[in-house]
């Protein structure tokens, strides 16, 4: 079952359904500093940005993604992009009150922002954003996030919006650098939301 792609927008950032147009910004946002992207699967140049967001629209047709660009309000550059993936609708009795909920658990990752973004308030709104949607449009029961256990910046980066760490996937996935890759696990869930969107409105109001 394919989901919607919302338009989320914030002071900071707008997530936008990803789409063709975005290609030729996404080369651009990508290729600011590609040493950035060691632990994740950034494209680069126009070949490898088309097959992205191809596959992205493949695997949002399938009801397993909702794919995002990320783009800045300031000047309106696209900066990146993320998306939710691995979405999950369990099988509810049908009396059940989550019977037909848009989506059960699902995971938020595939998130990268170009240079002049990192240390600005656009990955902190972001997650904000769509944790909000996630937990209080979609009524989700669990939001998880994966990172390369060799990606520090990233396990640092969940931590602080709250990620609660849950352990260690033994060759979990193919790593940007093609060898099977050990990831870290964490997660957000419904009952810790309130506290967790507290804690990342109040960074955004030091940002």
């Amino acid at each position: 079952m394919k989901t919607e792609v919302p338009t989320l927008s914030g002071k900071h950032v707008r997530l936008e359904p990803l789409g063709h147009r975005h290609v030729d910004a996404l080369v651009a946002a990508a290729a600011t500093d590609p040493s950035l992207y060691q632990w994740s699967p950034v494209p680069q140049g126009k070949l490898e940005a088309t097959t992205y967001v191809d596959t992205a629209l493949a695997w949002q047709d399938a009801g397993t993604v909702v794919p995002f660009a990320t783009v800045r309000l300031a000047d309106g550059d696209v900066v990146g992009s993320t998306r939710f993936f691995n979405i999950e609708r369990w099988s509810w009795p049908q009396d059940h009150p989550r019977h037909g909920h848009v989506l059960d658990v699902c995971e938020i990752g595939y998130t990268w922002l170009t240079r002049s973004a990192i240390r600005t308030p656009a990955n902190t709104e972001a997650r904000l954003l769509m944790l909000t949607h996630a937990f209080e449009s979609w009524e989700a029961l669990r939001i998880c996030f994966h990172t390369d256990v060799r990606n520090q910046r990233s396990r640092a980066a969940l931590e602080r919006i709250g990620g609660k760490f849950e352990g260690i996937l033994r060759a979990h996935r193919m790593a940007a650098d093609h060898i099977p890759r050990d990831s870290a696990r964490y997660s957000i869930v419904a009952a810790e939301w309130p506290d967790e969107k507290r804690r990342l409105t109040q960074l955004l109001d030091q940002a």
